[in-house]
């Protein structure tokens, strides 16, 4: 079964934007509204028929921050900018699109955790989000180490822990976290008087 080809969008000089499946023409918010339904599409240049699907994308982020939406903490925004030609500059779009993926599956989990969080559970919550975090943390380090030693030679992925082994380190990351929680309730404590 092919996957059906993306809808074309011409954007023409006076920076209107046409779409070729309905032939209308759409705006910005339009696109993040198709975007958000999940339709594919591409934008060319009307004069040129170059690609500039990223710019436009781009444009709809920076416009949707300017509306107050702000979704891109500044830290980020200020890493990313220090990423453009940097050696790691490579490793970037694949590392995001790795960890927005994941994010993505794991979305319905995450608004589960939240409510629990907000019902009194925090505690689990934080205890399984410290968990994820690390899968993804190493699922992301698997792609700086793409040519890793086949046969268990150096530069292999050692042995995995024992569950005894990976039990004592859950139950002391439980003790650590009990004892921030108490840090937390004393420091709140004190606030209050």
């Amino acid at each position: 079964m092919s996957k059906a080809q993306p809808t074309v969008i011409k954007k023409y000089a006076n920076r209107r934007l046409y779409h070729t499946g309905t032939s209308t023409y759409v705006t910005l918010e339009d696109l993040a509204r198709m975007v958000k339904d999940g339709e594919e599409f591409a934008v060319v240049d009307a004069k040129s028929g170059e690609d500039i699907t990223r710019a436009v994308l781009g444009q709809i982020i920076f416009e949707q921050e300017n509306k107050g939406q702000h979704l891109l903490p500044i830290t980020f925004l200020r890493q990313l900018i220090r990423y453009y030609g940097d050696s790691m500059q490579a490793f970037v779009p694949s590392y995001l699109e790795t960890s927005l993926a994941a994010f993505s599956k794991d979305q319905e989990k995450l608004r589960e955790q939240m409510t629990r969080a907000f019902k009194g559970d925090a505690f689990g919550v934080m205890e399984e989000q410290a968990r994820r975090n690390m899968e993804m943390f190493t699922e992301a380090m698997k792609m700086f180490t793409p040519f890793g030693a086949p046969d268990g030679g150096a530069g292999s992925r050692p042995a995995s822990k024992s569950p005894e082994a990976q039990a004592r380190e859950i139950e002391a990351l439980r003790t650590q976290l009990r004892e921030m929680q108490r840090t937390i309730d004393t420091i709140a404590g004190d606030s209050k008087e």
